[in-house]
């Protein structure tokens, strides 16, 4: 089992770190491409994004990756029976997305601009979901090799696609170039799809009884998914409420709708994916001890629970300390080597510390889901969103410019992560 995390940690670290560069080259990318403008207009339709990916998924990556991992149960039914439900719950969702896009982006993101992008979004949810279900199956067999592979295949199609059509598209319109970083997501996770098809045991047979749900499949899966799923909705929520009631509070303060739309941009299009660049680390831990916890906590091995949560915190905060300490000292010397511009540099610096804490808040959430206690987790990121998205709002209206986003996010990630730590330190210690 030791060799097993190790192994798998190693893998996704390497496949991390790549798919983290890859990453950071096509932000670069869509950043020269579509300019300070188009980036801002993507993060801002991007909370509404991620709520629906969350929606389309019901957790059920996680759902199969512990269930796998105990190896109590049929896992061909346990994979090909949730295919059905995920066409069927993305096909609803497809249907909400067409005829509420309009409604979001006037009434709620005040910019008419995001109603194409987000009617896009519908376009990719069922391959997302049928992607991460799969890479669910890989995390439950400690297989890792497999998820990597098809990451950085996947970001290499972006990135050429990226480079390809955007030229062409920014000529006939912005929102045009703006979509299409929407739509690119379709193509680059058919492509994962298919990797990862051809991963799966060359000697498996499909029977319609695989695909068909069971009444014990579906009772196991949703156990875990629900909570799971809802903690996802609950974050999205609020990540997809942020701009709305970071808008309506700076308007009232004051602040035109074009500085907050641009400042927004800028923190999160340049400040936030540099402090999210040691989550690769720390992301690779989290997928790698969910199915060793897992498999730990059904033969009620509470030590090595103990002493594997311990080790991931450590780890996590290896990486974590240097990462703060040099984006705290050098934001502008990062910012201007990545991304060739100095925007964003005061609220990184800002943010680095806070950030710390968000690094080890990863594995403690992954040992949580792992130990069966995600209907805590969800309660942690509940009270976290509430009280940020409250915080938001009334200190927008204290004519601090978006520092006032910088306080909600930094407190969020403080009580979060707090919580965390006391739920574990009461079970284990």
């Amino acid at each position: 089992m030791k060799e097993s995390f190790i192994k798998s940690t190693i893998i996704l670290i390497i496949g991390g770190f790549v798919t983290k560069i890859l990453g950071m080259i096509i932000k670069i990318v869509n950043t020269r491409l579509i300019g300070i403008n188009g980036i801002s207009i993507y993060m801002l339709i991007f909370p509404t994004f991620s709520l629906f990916m969350a929606l389309s998924q019901l957790s059920l990556p996680i759902s199969i990756s512990k269930l796998v991992s105990e190896d109590k149960y049929n896992n061909k039914n346990l994979v090909f029976s949730t295919i059905p439900i995920i066409i069927i719950s993305n096909l609803i969702l497809i249907i909400v997305i067409i005829l509420s896009s309009k409604f979001i982006s006037i009434n709620l993101l005040k910019d008419s601009r995001c109603y194409l992008p987000i009617l896009c979004i519908s376009l990719v949810l069922p391959f997302e979901a049928i992607s991460n279900m799969l890479r669910g199956y890989f995390f439950g067999k400690q297989k890792m090799l497999p998820h990597v592979i098809s990451h950085i295949l996947e970001q290499i199609i972006r990135l050429c696609l990226t480079i390809f059509f955007i030229p062409i598209l920014i000529e006939k319109s912005l929102i045009y170039a703006v979509s299409f970083l929407v739509i690119v997501n379709m193509f680059s996770e058919a492509i994962s799809i298919i990797i990862l098809l051809l991963f799966l045991p060359k000697e498996i047979i499909i029977h319609k009884s695989d695909i068909i749900p069971t009444k014990k499949s579906i009772k196991n899966i949703l156990d875990i998914s629900i909570p799971n799923t809802s903690t996802r909705v609950i974050g999205n929520i609020g990540y997809f409420l942020e701009p709305i009631v970071l808008t309506l509070g700076m308007i009232t303060s004051g602040y035109s709708i074009k500085y907050v739309t641009l400042e927004y941009g800028i923190i999160t299009g340049y400040s936030m994916p540099m402090l999210l660049l040691p989550g690769f680390f720390t992301g690779a831990i989290s997928s790698s001890i969910l199915p060793v916890i897992s498999k730990a906590y059904a033969n009620n091995n509470l030590v090595y629970i103990k002493k594997k949560t311990k080790q991931a915190i450590f780890f996590s905060l290896i990486i974590g300390i240097p990462a703060t300490l040099l984006l705290f000292l050098f934001p502008s010397f990062f910012l201007k080597t990545i991304y060739g511009t100095n925007y964003g540099a005061n609220y990184l610096k800002i943010l680095a510390f806070p950030f710390l804490l968000y690094y080890i808040e990863l594995p403690l959430s992954a040992v949580m889901q792992a130990t069966n206690k995600s209907k805590k987790v969800m309660l942690d990121n509940l009270i976290g969103i509430v009280i940020k998205t409250i915080l938001l709002y009334l200190t927008s209206l204290f004519h601090i410019g978006m520092y006032s986003f910088i306080i909600a996010c930094s407190i969020n990630i403080l009580i979060v992560t707090i919580l965390h730590m006391i739920h574990l330190n009461n079970e284990f210690v």
